[in-house]
């Protein structure tokens, strides 16, 4: 029968204190550039707007120390209460053009070998690891009335005259649907994949067609993978002001447009500060709506 040794156990403690004491040195010091990056480039400027939105602007650029809350009121006008269901209108239509595309994409690559899928899936994202803007310019070389899509269709004879797929809501989708394809297609790629074949082929002994199995056993067991990319897509959506600006021509606008313009052009800063709380708060209440039903934010992208 072992002893236990007091001076044993005693060493024993003591290394693992300072092991222990160690490890927390090791990643502090590798924790803290982080710490001090999201100190100063989120929490101090989302403070500062979010005190900026209750001031007041003089009309000059500037801002007068006045506490008030109207800025918060005229987000409840005509004008913008419009502009923001619009954008949530154009989130809406992205996100399911979005969820129309990944699904045959991610039922297509189930059956496909894994290193072979996993070779498609690096294809399809090598070239948005491009930055976005450069993309969405490249579109004008697509869309424009001369581009490759009008002449190509005029010279097969399918129409006489060059479709508008710029500078308006159609050019603002389709450059939304290329931009935030990839946030959709992994978490949907990665919930399909995960599907038990065994249910597959029950399901086509029952009879069974590619339909049947979409709606009865592909979309009720990618629920959760679907929502995830629906989150991920729709949000951006609303914001991605650049996209509206170059495909859209400045004539459509959306939330993200209205507060780039206060802040830019209308300078009225502390209105601007207003729009961008209320987005961050329906941004907030979206993820909390995604977490009450389950969700995790680890998920989101596919993870």
């Amino acid at each position: 029968m072992s002893q236990h040794n007091p001076e044993t156990a005693g060493v024993s403690a003591y290394s693992q204190s300072k092991h222990s004491r160690r490890f927390d040195l090791f990643k502090t010091v590798f924790t803290l550039p982080v710490i001090i990056y999201a100190i100063l480039l989120v929490l101090i400027p989302l403070v500062y707007i979010f005190f900026l939105s209750f001031l007041k602007s003089d009309n000059y650029g500037g801002y007068l120390f006045e506490f008030n809350l109207e800025n918060y009121g005229e987000f409840f006008d005509s004008t913008y209460l419009s502009i923001f269901l619009k954008s949530a209108g154009i989130g809406l239509v992205t996100t399911f053009i979005c969820l129309l595309i990944s699904y045959p994409f991610a039922i297509f690559l189930r059956d496909l070998p894994e290193k072979r899928r996993n070779l498609i899936m690096k294809l399809v994202m090598v070239p948005f690891l491009t930055n976005s803007l450069i993309r969405t310019y490249g579109l004008i070389t697509l869309l424009r009335k001369n581009g490759v899509i009008n002449s190509t269709l005029i010279g097969a004879g399918v129409i006489s005259s060059p479709l508008a797929l710029m500078y308006n809501n159609v050019g603002i989708i389709t450059g939304m649907v290329y931009t935030l394809l990839p946030f959709m297609l992994m978490p949907v790629c990665s919930a399909v994949v995960k599907v038990d074949q065994n249910l597959l082929d029950a399901a086509e002994d029952l009879g069974a067609g590619k339909f049947a199995k979409l709606f009865k056993i592909y979309l009720p067991l990618t629920i959760q993978g679907a929502f995830n990319g629906s989150l991920m897509v729709f949000i951006p959506a609303i914001g991605y002001f650049f996209i509206a600006d170059i495909l859209g021509g400045g004539k459509a606008m959306i939330i993200g447009n209205l507060i780039k313009n206060q802040f830019l052009t209308a300078r009225n800063w502390p209105l601007g500060a207003a729009l961008s709380i209320i987005l961050l708060l329906f941004t907030f209440i979206l993820v909390r709506i995604y977490r009450k039903i389950g969700g995790s934010l680890d998920e989101l992208g596919g993870g």
